[in-house]
């Protein structure tokens, strides 16, 4: 899961106004053109993404005279400690990216245009799942498009399951396996952790909604905080005794969302809760050894953190830069064998194509389209995966909770504690974490 990509560390209120947006309003490109502004061009660390991202604006500028595209460097390209500035100081492009926790946020606070009669500029809009479309639409009219959906599992390290006695093809299922194989990777030495966790940045509380989830609790409930219940103190005394008994999780507190794919990446952390396109990160932006690493379904399986992200338009664009910003979104992210989709080009340039990260088009024509190019051109061992395919449609997606990234926020504070104070309370954790997240959602 990245904010980014993928895996989304996210923001807390974003006091903004429809007004502060940036770009020309007037859409002028000169001679009678228009030009438009978008996110997410690759970094120069990345050379041949960056390329192939050049060659796409030339291939879509060619195919749509007068329209003139410029991207913005930017990555991740949704960050969490510039979003709120940039829409406030008029900085925003004319696309810009939303993680699913913000939608409800940019939507109600007019800071994405509404595109509801535009949507066919997207061709295969309606393709998008159904339920996926809901979470971009308000009283009917359409602020988004999306083009991320997914859930949550487990990723682990086949090595290093293999090299602790462990059976790769048998990943754990219950948080009672997930616990007994971390303490056996620990056990192979200093500087192994069995399963890593964040304790900080909104990714503890995050994680903390997705390890709840997992188990059958629930965040909220009639508006008011729910976590603090037999599913939310085993989530934190499972994380504690792991931490202080078995010495399984390490001792360093994670806090970027990054950071743990980083040590993924290193090869001494068998498990962590993610999306499969954090193998992607962790194989392609990180260089972890591809063979190595495979994803399975949540532990617990009872419902998984659903997650995902759209591309919406500034509220100031004009009519021509709406239209030509749908059409490269229309372009670049949602048509099969193009832009990011263009799976062939992508395994020449060695990227890590084969992941089943994305299910946002769901079995629709497009849905099945994109899955044939992305298995034909497949580079990663696509077997390694399977857990995670098989046991994704047996598990309940949930919403993320409503004021979600300041509640997460609030459940730092436990998950930090239970990772660096051996006395720390769990009772005393959630009851005071209650009280703060019952004065958030009651506007207090």
């Amino acid at each position: 899961m990245k904010p980014r990509n993928l895996a989304i560390v996210l923001t807390t209120g974003l006091a903004l106004t429809a007004t502060a947006c940036g770009g020309d309003s007037s859409g002028s490109g000169g001679s009678g053109g228009v030009s438009i502004t978008v996110a997410c061009r690759p970094a120069k660390t990345a050379p041949k993404l960056r390329d192939a991202w050049d060659d796409d604006v030339a291939t879509f500028e060619k195919a749509h005279p007068g329209v003139s595209v410029k991207s913005t460097d930017q990555q991740p390209c949704f960050d969490p400690k510039t979003f709120a500035a940039k829409l406030a100081g008029g900085q925003m492009e004319t696309v810009f990216v939303v993680p699913v926790t913000n939608y409800g946020d940019v939507i109600a606070k007019r800071q994405a245009k509404d595109i509801t009669a535009s949507t066919g500029v997207v061709k295969n809009f309606g393709d998008i799942k159904r339920d996926v479309r809901g979470m971009v639409t308000k009283d009917g009219k359409v602020y988004g498009v999306p083009n991320v959906s997914y859930s949550v599992g487990l990723v682990y390290n086949r090595a290093l399951f293999a090299k602790a006695g462990l059976d790769p093809d048998a990943p754990p299922r219950t948080w009672e396996e997930v616990r007994a194989a971390a303490k056996k990777i620990a056990d192979l030495g200093d500087g192994y952790v069995g399963y890593g966790e964040y304790g900080g940045g909104n990714t503890g509380g995050w994680h903390f909604a997705q390890a709840l989830f997992s188990r059958g609790g629930e965040m909220v409930t009639d508006g008011k905080a729910a976590f603090n219940s037999a599913e939310g103190k085993a989530v934190l005394h499972n994380l504690h005794d792991m931490r202080w008994k078995d010495d399984s999780v390490g001792s360093r507190v994670l806090i970027g969302w990054e950071s743990l794919m980083q040590q993924m990446a290193a090869g001494k952390t068998g498990m962590m809760l993610g999306a499969p396109d954090v193998i992607t990160d962790v194989t392609q932006k990180f260089q972890g050894k591809a063979a190595d690493y495979g994803i399975t379904g949540v532990p617990g399986g009872k419902a998984s953190l659903a997650g995902g992200e759209a591309y919406m338009i500034n509220p100031k664009a004009s009519p021509a830069q709406t239209k030509a910003a749908l059409q490269w979104i229309d372009f670049q992210f949602n048509t099969p064998g193009k832009g990011r989709f263009d799976f062939a080009r992508g395994k020449a340039n060695g990227e890590a194509v084969g992941v089943p990260n994305n299910d946002y088009m769901g079995d629709s024509p497009t849905g099945k389209a994109i899955a044939e190019g992305r298995k034909a051109n497949a580079v990663l061992p696509v077997e390694n995966y399977e857990p995670y395919v098989d046991a994704a449609p047996g598990i309940t997606p949930k919403p993320e909770p409503e004021k979600a990234q300041e509640l997460y926020a609030v459940l730092d504070v436990a998950m930090s504690a239970v990772l660096t104070r051996e006395s720390a309370d769990v009772d005393k954790l959630l009851a005071d974490a209650e009280s703060k997240a019952n004065s958030i959602l009651a506007g207090r």
